[in-house]
């Protein structure tokens, strides 16, 4: 396409939610653009084995999984870029969508640029993604079961994930870097209460260390700077999510960061853009719901131009 033609739709981000989208657009002839991102595929990418997709009975690997509906949006005619965004003005119709080298116009945006889990930052920790360090209690528990294991984080999350992790472990410790939790009450008892449930204070994680998975970390007082070394079989990253929004702010209504949609639609603030995954979405933050909403965000897109009565790209 020439630098002068306007897409139908673009979409910013590759995770389950955009590449979702793109096969969906790509199906009612639209000939959707996504621009991946150099690092495509979304927070799939860092697992290892899904088992909770379904259709796929003995699980499969993140990685394959989105290198699947990729091909599959292709196959249905998505066209891909492979560059990051640098900026967007949803200020005028046509949208621009702009990364390193080209400027995009669009009739209309499908933002699904996602979520990244905060981490700790310590060595060993990126390192043994997928191999017992997680950010997703929902997604890896059942690989640990009667493993011991930490959950890192003071919040109500990191007490739901301890919670939710006794099913499986043997034993739980919450670690958390201050005397007490930021948790709400109910939670904090749900948790406190549990038999299962150890907690270490005032600390830490210096390290973690393993062979082909992980097999201990290396803990810091931060009162008295003591620094141990203990055994365990999974770290569960517990401290939060950032959702990839800061192209947009100022632009899109945003709440804690989220973009705010109409509940029960993908229609953002602004007419014509729609969001999709973990970019909208604090609560699931699951793969499976992340596509369900590219598919909406898709269905909403092409309702949104039908209406407009605007010609397909391919009658124009």
């Amino acid at each position: 396409m020439g630098h002068g033609d306007i897409r139908k739709v673009a979409i910013v981000g590759s995770g389950p939610a955009g590449l979702t989208a793109a096969l969906y657009v790509a199906r009612a002839a639209l000939e959707p653009l996504v621009i991946e991102g150099i690092e495509a595929g979304g927070q799939l990418m860092l697992t290892t084995q899904v088992e909770n997709y379904p259709g796929f009975v003995d699980g499969i690997m993140g990685p394959d999984l989105m290198v699947r509906v990729r091909q599959q949006a292709a196959r249905c005619g998505a066209q891909f870029l492979t560059d990051n965004v640098t900026s967007v003005d949803l200020s005028q119709v046509p949208f621009h969508v702009n990364t390193g080298d080209e400027e995009i116009l669009a009739d209309t945006v499908i933002l699904s640029t996602g979520a990244s889990a905060k981490m700790l930052g310590v060595p060993g920790e990126r390192e043994f993604l997928g191999r017992g360090v997680s950010t997703c209690a929902t997604c890896d528990g059942f690989f640990f079961k009667d493993k011991e294991i930490i959950v890192v984080g003071g919040g109500d999350s990191a007490m739901e994930e301890a919670t939710f992790l006794t099913r499986f472990a043997s034993k739980v410790t919450v670690l958390h870097r201050r005397a007490e939790l930021r948790a709400s009450k109910i939670m904090q008892e749900r948790a406190l209460s549990n038999p299962t449930i150890d907690f270490i204070w005032n600390s830490m994680i210096g390290e973690v260390h393993g062979d082909d998975t992980v097999r201990g970390v290396r803990l810091t007082n931060l009162e008295t700077s003591a620094s141990q070394q203990i055994s365990i079989d999974g770290v569960f990253v517990a401290i939060g999510h950032t959702p990839n929004t800061s192209l947009f702010t100022g632009q899109l209504d945003l709440a804690s960061g989220y973009i705010v949609t109409t509940p029960g639609t993908t229609a953002t603030s602004i007419p014509g853009v729609f969001a999709a995954g973990d970019v909208t979405d604090s609560r699931y933050r699951q793969a499976i719901t992340a596509a369900g909403m590219g598919a909406m965000a898709a269905i909403d897109a092409e309702r949104y131009l039908a209406a407009r009565a605007i010609p397909l790209a391919s009658a124009a």
